[in-house]
């Protein structure tokens, strides 16, 4: 019996590239060396699509595979997916949700902690030798701070998890209030802003949310307050952000995202008051195998019963 066709948009790990290529006749779109020519030729052939949250699939692409069905999605971002197109084609989309919040939220707080307590700041300080001549500079506590959390999701729930070990009082931003949550809800952003501490991101991206954070959020957090974010890069404007870096209006940040990754700006990188990590938020063995487990499990579900186990 023949193998389903599956069209896998770029690659993920070597296990998960493996175990598709067991089960279904794959065709890797990121080694041909003409995709569109390849989509123009085959595109037809293909009910199936397994992509990431970091490549998608494009309009230009979609508008190839006439008889797509399904996209199996490998993490909970959908930014780059044309979910109107998607809608009106009836092609069924799945992410990975769940299985990533608490690495997320620990990397959040991680980004906490090494913002204000400066500790990558004092790793670089320490290796250079510099500690030889000078005491390193005071940073700030975390414990019993203001936590404002734009965005209470299943990630944003997490976070407010952890911040009672640390004795920290929680208010969110969103749109409405979560039924049934014990935090505050504040629905001025700004004020949020004012009020908080640390503001940590864990909202969606796309348009709704896109320079959701600009100059003015970030003089409202003030040169006492630090900026996280573990959402997307979308969601901050960042030239904003390297002005209020470079002239203390806020007292730093911790980013994971960007708006161009992989590109980081150089006026970031020359930065000591920013944490920068290379969007490593769900990237744990772990939870990393859990994520693939589950856009296999989604795959698999579709074409057996037509239904999705996590359809966005």
């Amino acid at each position: 019996m023949s193998k389903v066709r599956v069209l896998q948009v770029a690659p993920l790990s070597e296990r998960f590239n493996r175990e598709l290529a067991e089960r279904y006749e794959v065709s890797a779109l990121w080694q041909q060396a003409d995709p569109l020519a390849f989509l123009r030729e085959q595109g037809e052939r293909f009910r199936y699509l397994v992509s990431s949250a970091r490549f998608g699939c494009s309009a230009e692409q979609l508008a190839l595979l006439p008889n797509l069905e399904v996209i199996s999605s490998f993490g909970v971002g959908y930014d780059p997916y044309p979910l109107e197109l998607l809608r009106d084609r009836g092609i069924a989309i799945s992410t990975t949700p769940d299985v990533l919040n608490d690495c997320v939220a620990d990397l959040a707080f991680g980004l906490m902690l090494d913002s204000a307590r400066r500790l990558s700041e004092s790793d670089r300080f320490t290796r250079s030798g510099a500690w030889n001549g000078a005491a390193f500079p005071l940073g700030r506590r975390v414990s019993g701070k203001r936590l404002g959390i734009v965005g209470m999701g299943r990630i944003g729930e997490a976070v407010a998890l952890r911040a009672s070990g640390f004795s920290m009082s929680v208010r969110y931003h969103n749109r409405r209030p979560v039924a049934g949550s014990s935090y505050q809800h504040e629905p001025d952003l700004l004020a949020l802003a004012r009020w908080a501490d640390f503001l940590v991101l864990t909202c969606p991206g796309g348009k709704a949310t896109h320079h959701l954070i600009d100059a003015a959020v970030l003089a409202a957090l003030g040169s006492d307050g630090f900026l996280i974010n573990v959402a997307r890069g979308s969601v901050v404007d960042e030239p904003a952000l390297i002005d209020a870096l470079q002239h203390n209006v806020i007292a730093g940040a911790g980013l994971d995202v960007y708006e161009q990754e992989p590109q980081v700006p150089v006026a970031l990188r020359e930065l000591d008051n920013v944490v920068l990590l290379p969007h490593v938020g769900s990237a744990s063995v772990e939870t990393r195998q859990q994520m693939a487990d589950l856009v296999l499990d989604n795959l698999r579900a579709y074409i057996d019963t037509g239904t999705l186990l996590t359809p966005l």
